[in-house]
């Protein structure tokens, strides 16, 4: 199991508590990255939004890509899954800053995490054209095509609905062989056959590992259709470790105590609106990000060492980790999961 977290470039994950005490700041991020690969963790996921889906519009939120390049700079081993919209980026200038930040990093520290945007607000305040549910993953299949070949060859030229590119050279290539690696997540048949078919990794929402079982069953029998190599995958959990039950539960119903007044909750409709989800998500389940708390790692150490093996057992190799406050509670978790197997 390889152990992850969500960078806060939001200034946390509840969106019914204003202060996690994690402010969306350079140097907040800059003090987690350092410490998270003291205390055992291997990568790091930078979320991309430019307005705040969290903690409400107005609030700040940090650029996803250059705050990925500075952290690459001043850390050592972490890897950046850096998450990147095909709507908002032309795939041959993103391949191009990816393949500089994997130089910064000596290799193998850069990852992209291919999300199909879901939020017409901020489309449209951006400027930025918003499609349709299955138009994005069209899009996304050719953005990924010409990412993809410009990564590994000079000379390319492409022509597509969406993308045209004409003798396309780009210099340096990305010291990552074959390419970095790429995750993407979605539930939707449209999406899971483009993750299957393009994608060398499979995010998941949080869930039990039972149900996750099934979703990694899913995607290694698509996979297999398309004659490739088995995938890597990965779940988002929220976590809190407590030295009792009784402490935890506390701690899950004050941050499950929902306030629809609070500025995060203004995007749930239309969230729902933007994807195609295999469950309804409540109101309790979107009090914390990418329903994280389904995922069940709240308990005792022993209780949450136990629920990572059942996702070990269900197929699962990453955990993408959220907490409140995140640098005590990622301590917690190292010291009863990562330094304690």
């Amino acid at each position: 199991m390889r152990y992850g977290y969500w960078l806060p470039v939001f200034g946390g994950w509840l969106r019914n508590v204003d202060d996690e005490n994690m402010a969306a700041t350079w140097e907040y991020s800059k003090k987690l990255a350092q410490r998270s690969e003291q205390i055992g963790y291997d990568l790091t996921l930078v979320a991309e939004l430019n307005l705040n889906d969290i903690k409400g519009e107005s609030a700040p939120s940090l650029d996803a890509w250059s705050t990925a390049a500075a952290l690459t700079a001043v850390t050592n081993t972490l890897e950046y899954m850096v998450a990147v919209r095909p709507t908002f980026h032309s795939p041959a200038l993103l391949a191009k800053q990816a393949a500089n930040i994997d130089h910064i990093g000596g290799g193998g520290r850069l990852s992209l995490n291919v999300v199909s945007s879901w939020w017409k607000d901020e489309a449209t305040k951006y400027g930025v054209h918003f499609e349709q549910h299955d138009d994005r993953y069209a899009r996304t299949a050719e953005w990924l095509e010409v990412v993809d070949n410009l990564w590994k060859r000079d000379g390319f030229s492409f022509s597509g609905k969406y993308y045209k590119v004409d003798d396309s050279i780009l210099q340096p290539k990305p010291l990552s062989r074959p390419r970095p690696v790429i995750y993407a997540g979605g539930e939707s048949d449209a999406a899971k056959n483009l993750i299957a078919k393009l994608c060398d990794a499979y995010v998941m929402h949080g869930d039990p590992p039972e149900r996750i079982a099934e979703k990694v069953r899913d995607m290694a029998a698509r996979r297999e259709r398309f004659g490739l190599p088995p995938m890597q995958y990965g779940v988002a959990a929220y976590a809190i470790v407590r030295n009792t039950e009784a402490e935890a539960k506390a701690e899950l119903a004050r941050i499950t105590d929902v306030k629809q007044t609070a500025a995060g909750y203004h995007n749930y409709q239309q969230w729902l609106a933007g994807t195609q989800l295999e469950q309804r998500v409540s109101l309790e389940d979107y009090s914390v990000s990418n329903r994280g708390l389904r995922a069940g790692l709240v308990g005792t150490p022993q209780q949450v060492l136990d629920r990572v093996k059942a996702f070990e057992a269900a197929g699962v190799n990453l955990l993408l980790l959220q907490c409140s406050p995140q640098i005590e509670e990622m301590e917690r978790f190292s010291e009863a999961v990562i330094r304690a197997r």
